[in-house]
């Protein structure tokens, strides 16, 4: 089941990349515990539309979203290795946090898992981007298959701030 609004994120494991800093490993609860947070889920680092249009819309808005006291997140079942790869060689600023999810265990507590075997990519997340304060989700908007509409920066900024 998907994760609803005014729910608990849940605490798992998970791989933290934050600018040029060694991966560290921890749990979500401290991520989001006293923290307004933008996560927001991509199928898969270096993916075309992941890497050419959603990463790159937070990194040139993260400045506002920081001006605002909110704190950005970008979630992929993908390996710590590659997602630091990613952050590189997309220019993430320290403080834009990538999580991978290796094994998508933090992914299906959410809910929000999709089944890209037909692409030759396994388990994924779906597109998604959610605003958390304190851990607990206060809205949650979830991408048909295909677009790119609902969770980038700039949709996600006129939410969290109406």
């Amino acid at each position: 089941m998907t994760i609803q609004i005014e729910q608990t994120l849940p605490d798992l494991d998970i791989a933290v990349i934050d600018g040029e800093a060694d991966i560290q490993r921890t749990t979500t609860a401290p991520l989001f515990t006293g923290r307004k947070v933008v996560l927001f889920g991509v199928p898969g680092a270096f993916t075309p539309t992941c890497s050419e249009r959603h990463l790159p819309g937070y990194v040139r808005h993260f400045d506002v979203f920081k001006g605002h006291g909110v704190e950005v997140y970008c979630l992929a079942v993908n390996d710590a290795y590659v997602m630091k790869a990613w952050a590189l060689s997309q220019h993430v600023p320290a403080g834009l946090k990538l999580l991978a999810d290796g094994n998508g265990a933090f992914t299906k507590s959410l809910g929000l898992e999709m089944d890209g075997s037909a692409y030759g990519m396994g388990t994924r997340s779906r597109r998604f981007a959610l605003y958390a304060e304190n851990g607990i989700v206060k809205s949650l908007h979830i991408e048909s298959p295909g677009e790119l509409r609902v969770t980038t920066a700039e949709a996600m900024l006129d939410s969290i701030h109406r």
